[in-house]
């Protein structure tokens, strides 16, 4: 801490695979997944070379400084509402207490900054607070225990009333400019001999405000001059002028600083004016930099609670409006009927729909009282686009050192969406978490150039503005601007360490079990999770059953091409395409223009087997939308349009080559397997032997019928009905009736027609 002020002597100054058509398919789909494959090996390499080296992991602030640094000092904020009362006074020196145990051996280090709040419409009620109350927090406040650490007051608004004792007991004082303090003795008819020495007292050993302000301000018959000195500036009561005359040289004449009559009062302005205060500032952020403290290490202590009753909720995957509301449904249910005090949000997603992050930010920021409840981002790999707005919106961020925020991801901001977000930024969120609104907005905005500023006087504290937020510093002369950490046009994107020295992220964690004993959490939160098709979704949409699912369906699909009717073959892949689309559905990344492209890929893939034989283009075209239909069910957007989509792309690519390989080696394994099985060689026809092979060229050979049998002459030996058989010479042949009407046995009939294998047959006209 450094010396006094030079003016006053009484300021301390402020700090700081079957069959032949399937395997037509099999050799032209082969080079198709190849050049996928090469595809997805271009897409790894180039991701392989632009990952940028991990820096060595950052200390967090409050752990011991190496050898020649010096370490940081953090604070606590703990609210005082008033009037203060004894309950008021036991609640803020068991705060301070629990404070003291939690940092014992870091006391130099911390800054405990009480702010006095008075709510607007209570200004009167306000300002009953009890002096014995006051006094006995002033006395605590002023004592050895609290001899290593810097107390500092903030009145943001107005401080009257006794409450004045404990403003003063603190070492330094900071107001807003525009409020008022003052006026002790206001709800008093009387002030006693021991109120005047309390105010006395807590004024001389603390030395922060001079005793005759301190006592102009309790006791309105007193006037308080100010008198100009060759050395300083000093306060005195009217009856002290005398005194101080001899002693020093005046310069001019006393001005009346309080005059007799009235109680004394200042506002900010006027406090700062002559000294009597440290600073002002409109907020707390600014109450951080007046005293050189990184925002991200000053934590406000809301409430007093003998343990945490702790809940987790995860936002994993597309964030859709399914998840939003069943998040918001949990907590709630979560705070109202578990009394859960503490919420750690478990983000892992690249994001997707922004208007419905910003709709669970804005929950998590405005709608859950900060008073009950403490909301911690939990961000162990990702919290990207716009699922950065849900980690900038909970009270503190906490995150793995490779740990990655902001940045491109699967959420595409419209124009007016970025509006949006920044309006809500702006307005309710950085003011609720005491953050910057340029920094958060930079992480899905890239229009946004952010730069760091440093303090004038104070090189090591530096906060991350943009032109625009600078320019609404009350104190912009004392900013000097520094390096840009932005690019223009490019969401910015942080991992943890970065995202802790630009004041973001309250620390890093390496584990779970760290970030517990961060908060000091016995056991872990209660996980909310409604019911068992949550988890079931979860693993459904992994990658890796995913490609399970797709496995079994294909190869179920294919027995079903080689079994007559629908069978098992048909059943199992029925379900496993349903499965997978219904994970996907229920995931966010699967509407219905996915399902109608599969359903119709299969429609055109039985279309061109048992209706048009050959290979044409609806072969081709139903396989590649079944394909898309995969690709597309795979990710949450249909044509990539950044980096990160583009890595999407190639993981989406990526399963269909894996399932597609483990369809082709699972089809040649059941393809000598199952034959042989016992139960279950029925499911698929067995490959012919080499009698049958013998026999079935006999046949296709007997088969020499060709257009040069027209109008040859025969004889019925079964009944048409419109197939049977008919004799010719020696011969017996399979034939139809040409015009659908059976003909009896022993009918002479002639020749009309050969289409392919078929012989079409009428009855011989008489007379021929």
């Amino acid at each position: 801490m450094s010396g006094r002020l030079s003016r006053t002597g009484w300021l301390i100054r402020c700090p700081g695979v079957f069959s032949t058509q399937v395997r037509t398919w099999a050799k032209l789909a082969f080079p198709i997944f190849v050049v996928l494959a090469c595809i997805i090996g271009r897409f790894e390499v180039a991701s392989f070379t632009t990952q940028a080296t991990a820096e060595e992991r950052a200390t967090p602030a409050r752990r011991e400084a190496t050898s020649g640094e010096v370490a940081e000092r953090f604070g606590r904020i703990i609210p005082v509402r008033l009037p203060i009362t004894g309950p008021t006074c036991a609640r803020v020196k068991q705060t301070i207490q629990k404070i003291l145990a939690e940092t014992k051996g870091d006391q130099n280090r911390l800054v405990l900054i009480l702010r006095f709040d008075t709510a607007k419409g209570e200004e009167q009620f306000a300002t009953r607070s009890e002096f014995g109350a006051c006094y006995d927090l002033a006395d605590f406040l002023t004592s050895e225990t609290l001899s290593q650490v810097q107390t500092v007051a903030y009145v943001p608004y107005r401080a009257e009333g006794h409450a004045v004792l404990p403003v003063m007991a603190c070492r330094e004082i900071i107001l807003a400019p525009d409020a008022e303090w003052g006026a002790a003795g206001i709800a008093e008819r009387r002030i006693t001999p021991p109120m005047l020495s309390a105010y006395r007292h807590i004024a001389e050993r603390n030395r922060t405000i001079p005793p005759a302000v301190a006592l102009g301000m309790l006791d309105g018959s007193r006037s308080v001059l100010l008198v100009e000195t060759d050395v300083e500036r000093l306060f005195v009561a009217e009856d002290e002028l005398e005194s101080v005359t001899k002693q020093r040289t005046l310069r001019g004449n006393p001005t009346v600083f309080f005059p007799a009559g009235q109680l004394g009062r200042l506002t900010g302005r006027e406090s700062r004016r002559f000294d009597l205060i440290s600073a002002t500032a409109t907020d707390l952020r600014e109450v951080c930099a007046a005293l050189g403290l990184k925002a991200n290490l000053v934590e406000e202590e809301r409430f007093v609670a003998d343990h945490w009753k702790a809940v987790q909720v995860e936002v994993s995957g597309p964030i859709t409006s399914v998840l939003v509301e069943r998040c918001q449904r949990l907590i709630e249910e979560a705070v109202q009927k578990k009394d859960a005090n503490f919420v750690c949000v478990k983000i892992d997603s690249a994001g997707g729909q922004p208007n419905q992050s910003l709709i669970l930010a804005n929950y998590l920021a405005a709608d859950l009282d900060p008073d009950k409840v403490r909301t911690v981002a939990y961000i162990p790999s990702r919290a990207l686009a716009d699922a950065a707005l849900i980690a900038v919106a909970c009270d503190h961020i906490i995150m793995y050192p490779e740990a990655l925020i902001g940045g491109e991801g699967d959420g595409i901001f419209s124009e007016e969406e970025k509006l949006q977000a920044r309006r809500a930024l702006r307005e309710v969120i950085c003011k609720k978490t005491g953050r910057s609104w340029s920094l958060p907005t930079a992480l899905i905005d890239g229009d946004i150039e952010v730069f760091r500023a440093t303090r004038k006087g104070l090189p090591g504290f530096a906060e991350c503005f943009s032109e625009e937020e600078l320019n609404e510093q009350a104190d912009r002369d004392a900013w000097e601007k520094k390096e840009m950490i932005t690019v223009k046009g490019k969401p910015l994107r942080l991992d943890g360490k970065k995202a802790v020295e630009y004041g973001l992220v309250r620390d890093t964690v390496e584990s779970f079990g760290a970030f517990k004993q961060l908060y000091g959490l016995e056991n872990d939160p209660d996980l909310l999770e409604p019911t068992w098709i949550d988890t079931l979704v979860r693993a459904l949409a992994s990658p890796y059953l995913a490609v399970i699912l797709l496995i079994l369906g294909g190869v179920a699909l294919m027995i079903e091409v080689q079994t007559p009717g629908i069978g098992v073959g048909g059943f199992l892949a029925a379900v496993c395409f349903v499965l997978f689309f219904w994970s996907r559905f229920l995931g966010g990344t699967v509407g219905w223009l996915e399902v109608l492209l599969f359903c119709l890929g299969v429609f055109c893939l039985l279309l061109e087997f048992f209706v048009l034989p050959g290979f044409g283009i609806f072969g081709l075209g139903g396989g590649f939308l079944i394909l898309a239909s995969l690709v597309l069910a795979s990710q949450s957007f249909i044509v990539p349009r950044n980096t990160y989509q583009w890595m999407q792309l190639q993981h989406s690519l990526l399963i269909l080559v894996l399932a597609a390989i483990g369809i082709g080696v699972l089809i040649s394994v059941l393809n000598r397997m199952l034959p042989r099985t016992p139960g279950l060689k029925h499911l698929m026809l067995p490959p012919p032997s080499e009698q049958d092979l013998q026999q079935m060229e006999r046949r296709r050979s007997l088969l020499d019928v060709d257009e040069s049998w027209v109008g040859a002459q025969g004889v019925t030996v079964t009944v048409l009905l419109p197939s049977g058989k008919a004799r010719f010479e020696k011969r017996i042949l399979d034939v139809m009736s040409q015009d659908g009407d059976p003909i009896e046995p022993n009918t002479p009939v002639v020749v009309t027609e050969i289409r392919g294998n078929r012989i079409y047959v009428r009855p011989k006209p008489a007379g021929q």
